[in-house]
């Protein structure tokens, strides 16, 4: 296959688009943010990279505490708006309609709308040219009961997360590829699986319902 040659750039995708609350009181901010992942299990620990000159910037690095919480189809509207207007000129929570709510372990709010959310607070910021890397532990995730079947297993793909991948947002499949380890595993196994899949589905079909009535 022939490759073209390119400058060196960001081009990882795609990548997670993700919505962070921060701040307080009247200096409470949402940002989005893509440049954002897990980087240890045990404590469990995740980032964001925030461009300097941004309002939530200066937030973050107070407090010292930030919330990402996960983007759905539904939030994407609102996900773009926060991502290209800034919290110095417009009040983002009254714009985009998204509703503050408190969180347990951090001061800055959590996005009730957000089907899962992630109280972090930063031990250790890297600084790089354009932007900080704000390293945090996370502290507490929040999920929506709708999205738990009767087991108590969570069932994201019901929650229609979104990803950004070159500009665009993008929605996840609803059917993956596969599971980790499909690779090398044996045809009994498989079989096991894709029983127990056809069960799982079926009450998932329900389920699915409701969290999109409850939801709208």
């Amino acid at each position: 296959m022939a490759k073209r040659k390119l400058k060196p750039a960001a081009m990882l995708n795609p990548v997670p688009a993700v919505m962070v609350s921060c701040g307080h009181g009247e200096e409470k901010n949402i940002i989005t943010a893509a440049w954002t992942g897990i980087i240890n299990s045990n404590p469990p620990m995740a980032y964001v990279s925030v461009r300097k000159c941004r309002h939530s910037h200066h937030l973050i690095a107070e407090s010292g505490e930030f919330v990402i919480n996960l983007t759905t189809e539904e939030l994407a509207h609102a996900t773009d708006y926060c991502g290209v207007k800034s919290g110095r000129d417009v009040d983002k929570w009254k714009e985009t309609g998204l509703t503050p709510e408190p969180a347990e372990q951090v001061n800055c709010p959590m996005i009730a709308e957000s089907p899962v959310n992630l109280e972090c607070r930063v031990t250790e910021v890297k600084e790089y040219p354009s932007h900080d890397m704000f390293i945090a532990e996370i502290l507490q995730v929040h999920a929506d009961e709708a999205l738990f079947d009767e087991e108590g297993r969570i069932a994201l793909d019901e929650a229609g997360l979104i990803c950004y991948s070159h500009g665009e947002y993008f929605g996840l499949r609803k059917k993956p590829l596969g599971r980790f380890g499909f690779s090398v595993m044996k045809a009994r196994t498989k079989k096991r699986l894709n029983r127990e899949k056809r069960e799982k589905q079926r009450k998932k079909s329900s389920k699915g319902k409701r969290y999109k009535e409850r939801r709208g």
